[in-house]
Parts: structure tokens; sequence; C-alpha cells
């Protein structure tokens, strides 16, 4: 499962998060928690791009979620080792660091955070993944881990075979926000997804947004009206989901 140019492609967006760091299973996390009640025994996991934490995009969508009434949680996936910065303006071997990083490294880290959140109280959790972070919804709701799962155009799946397994295997309701242009999540795999999942009794959406590129939910480029007018419809309707299965 390889990459594409656009996975460390895109803008840092402006922001101050208003979250904290915390450890949670070992693993360390941003928190935000918001500012109304809210169920304490609900969380979502966002699960990010493989610029994890220190993309403030990453902590401001995080707070977002939470400004609608989640508690979201976005762990460290890449045990302080993302990539760096710089990669979306420079060059950047994303297939030698995922070595580092494939599923055997990550899945542990999310199952820790998981299963020390149940130690808490949790008992329901939804999980968003954007680029890389997708990988790891269609993981978690293979094994039922997940309440509801929703993915702003997923990497490194295998098609048709992931999306065959996850009709078999779960019952985890699935929202994939997709784009025009992704060599990840493309027009073939999207028609694939919509006659897959036709008849998928727990739940399945996918919206599509016109005039995007991958990475446009979380690294897209505000200054154009067709990336801002995506970023914000594929939130907007991840909450819905959430809302409605969570």
């Amino acid at each position: 499962m390889s990459f594409c140019k656009d996975c460390v492609k895109g803008v840092t967006h402006e922001g101050t998060p208003e979250g904290a760091m915390q450890t949670i299973g070992g693993i360390e996390c941003y928190v935000a928690t918001p500012t109304v009640d809210y169920p304490k025994d609900k969380v979502i996991l966002m699960l990010t791009d493989v610029f994890g934490l220190p993309l403030v995009n990453n902590k401001l969508l995080t707070d977002d979620f939470a400004r609608n009434g989640f508690k979201t949680i976005t762990p460290d996936l890449f045990n302080k080792d993302p990539a760096p910065a710089d990669a979306m303006t420079s060059g950047f071997d994303l297939q030698k660091w995922v070595l580092n990083h494939e599923q055997i490294h990550v899945r542990p880290i999310i199952d820790s955070v998981i299963a020390a959140l149940k130690a808490e109280g949790v008992t329901s959790f939804g999980a968003v993944g954007y680029c890389y972070g997708g990988r790891y919804i269609f993981d978690l709701a293979f094994d039922n881990v997940i309440a509801v799962a929703a993915t702003a155009h997923p990497s490194r799946l295998h098609i048709p075979a992931d999306l065959e397994k996850y009709v078999s295997h779960s019952k985890v309701p699935l929202l994939i926000n997709s784009c025009t242009v992704d060599r990840q999540f493309p027009h073939e795999a999207q028609a694939q997804a919509d006659e897959i999942f036709k008849n998928f009794g727990p739940g399945y959406k996918r919206e599509y947004f016109e005039g995007c590129t991958h990475g446009f939910a979380v690294r897209g480029d505000l200054s154009d009206p067709k990336i801002k007018k995506g970023k914000e419809g594929a939130f907007k309707a991840t909450v819905e989901w959430f809302l409605k299965y969570l």
C-alpha cells in the first residue's frame, strides 16, 4: 500500500488550539473537551494524517468536534515520529518513513488508548480518520471496536478487498468524504464503494466534493472557495453522522 504525492501536500491553517495534551494508556494524546454538558460515556477518536499532532490543523479539527458536543481525542499515532511539517514544501521519503509506522506499530497505540478510556467508563466510540488515519477506521470497524465510522480521503486501502471485508465483517455505519482528484481513493474506488455498500444495513453514505483534491478536509488551501466549501462540508457531514449514530 503506497502513498501519493498529495499525501504530503497542503497548507498549515491559522488558529490557536484550545485543548490539552494528556497521556492516555501510555500514549500522548491531544484532548478537546466540550464546554457544555456532554455524554461522558462517548468519545470520538480522531486519527490523523501523516503529520500527526505537530500539525496545528489536526488540533483545530479536534477542537471543532468538541465544539459540537463530543469529547474528542487525537492520539499520537507515530510515537513522536510524524512526517515533518516541511514535507509539504520539500522532498520527503514517505515510503521509507512508513516502514516504522505500519499497522503492526500503529494499531497497538490505538488499542491502548481505547482500553484506557474503557477503564474510565467510556462505552461507545466514534472514529474519524483523515488520509493515513482512514486506514485505521476500516481496521477498527472490521473488529467492531467502534460504534460509528467516518473518513475523509482514506489512504492505503486495498480496493475492493477492504470494502468487501467491511461489509462482511462490520456492523459499523460508515461515512466516506470523497473528492475529485484522489489517487488513493479515485472515482473507480468511489463507484465500487457505492455498489458494494448499497445494501449495507448498518448505514452507509458517501459525500462527494467537486473540485477538491486528496487532503482537502484537513490540509486544504482555504483561500480557494471550492476547497473551503469542501472542508467545511466534509466536517459538517461528519458531525451529522456522529449525531445520528453515536
